[in-house]
Order: structure tokens, then C-alpha cells, then sequence
């Protein structure tokens, strides 16, 4: 049994590799940013805030997608909500495809034809098939800069699209590439019970401090 890294009333945060900390398992619903897949580092010119340099080496694991299918094979066919990049193939057994239209300045490096890169992928996995519903193109009322200062991490999401899915989905909530911990933050927030992991400890220490704190971010990662 690992000893929880962070833990309170509601959140349990593991310090290590997913693949081995078994207990995110026993959660309800899968809600994550894995690794992509895609080797993505970024140099001086970018503009990842909350670093002594803009300069970053890349995500652990973000090779190849090897790392995110492994997690997802030991969840099994249960529901789960996962970001990705729009130019790799969705996971297998992906039902819908929605989109993270980002914040305002965001996606600036790296454009073509002028279009920014400003979209990410939102996967649905296991879950059935309904009517009605709204628009599949989710926005952030954080701007940029704001949600990477607060969450300090490269690829932090928005409390209020992680809020937005999070109202979707019932029982304990499992996040194991926690990151900075924008996903246990959100639960926390909302109320849920949430079960996170996260390799790296300097990530570790940046979402227990998060989660400590009285006031919470709101509004951003």
C-alpha cells in the first residue's frame, strides 16, 4: 500500500508512476491530461509561465503514446474523459471528440497560413450513447498566462473546463498524470472525492500546496 503524498477529506495525491501505484484504480471515472505522444519541448521563446526560464525540457512519458495507452488498458472499458492533440490518432475505443477551443493569445508559436494553434482534443471513452446535449466546443474564461502562472505547469488546464466536466460524471475521480493538479483542484472544489498520481515531485509539491491552501484558485489551473 503507498502512502498518499497530499491528502485530505476529499483528495488523495501518490507520488510516482502510474503503472505501479495501483490506487487511482479503485475510482468510478478517469478524468486526465496524459502525456500526448507527441515529444513536445519548448525553448526560450516560449511562453510557459511560472518557470525561471521559458525554456522546457518536455513531459515525462510524452515520447510516444505508449504511456498513456498503458494507463488506459488498466482502466479498462469504464468512462473516462482524457485530453490530447488533434494531429494523433484518438485512443482506441474513443465515442466522441470534443474541443478546447484555448484561451485568448494562446497557440501563437508555430502557426501556419497565420491560424494559431489553439485547439486541443477531449476524448470520451465508455461512456453510452444519449440525446440532446450542448455545443462540443468548450472555452475557458481564464486567459492564458493566468491559468500557466497559477497551475505552473506547461500544459495546465482551466479550473472552469475542468469544473464544466466534471459536473458530468458521478462517484470518485481518478487523475493519474495529476500534474500540478488542476483536476483534483477542481474536484475539490466541486465537492468530489478524487484519486490523483503524479510522477514528478516537483508537481507533486506545487498540487498539494494548491490543495492545501484555504482559497483555492478559482477560475483558473
Amino acid at each position: 500500500m503507498t502512502e498518499p503524498y497530499y491528502q485530505d477529506d476529499l483528495v488523495k495525491l501518490y507520488h510516482g508512476d502510474c503503472r505501479e501505484v495501483a490506487e487511482w484504480l479503485e475510482a468510478d471515472v478517469l478524468v486526465t491530461d496524459p502525456p500526448y505522444g507527441r515529444a513536445w519541448k519548448q525553448g526560450e521563446s516560449g511562453i510557459a509561465r511560472g518557470w525561471s526560464s521559458d525554456a522546457h525540457p518536455g513531459i515525462a512519458g510524452d515520447k510516444d503514446t505508449t504511456t498513456r495507452d498503458a494507463a488506459l488498458h488498466a482502466w479498462g472499458p469504464r468512462p473516462a474523459i482524457l485530453f490530447g492533440d488533434l494531429m494523433l490518432s484518438p485512443p482506441s475505443g474513443t465515442k466522441q471528440v470534443l474541443i478546447l477551443q484555448k484561451s485568448p493569445l494562446m497557440g501563437t508559436k508555430g502557426t501556419f497560413l497565420n491560424f494559431r494553434r489553439d485547439a486541443e482534443a477531449i476524448y470520451l471513452l465508455g461512456w453510452r450513447a444519449g440525446l440532446g446535449g450542448t455545443t462540443s466546443v468548450l472555452q475557458s474564461g481564464a486567459l492564458g498566462n493566468q491559468v500557466q502562472k497559477a497551475g505552473q505547469h506547461p500544459h495546465a488546464k482551466p479550473l472552469d473546463v475542468m469544473e464544466t466536466l466534471l459536473v458530468r460524471t458521478d462517484g470518485t475521480i481518478a487523475d493519474p498524470f495529476a500534474g500540478s493538479g488542476s483536476t483534483l483542484v477542481a474536484a475539490k472544489q466541486l465537492g468530489r472525492r478524487a484519486i490523483g498520481v503524479e510522477l514528478e515531485e516537483a508537481y507533486c509539491e506545487i498540487a498539494a500546496r494548491r490543495l492545501a491552501q484555504d482559497t483555492l484558485f478559482g477560475g483558473v489551473a
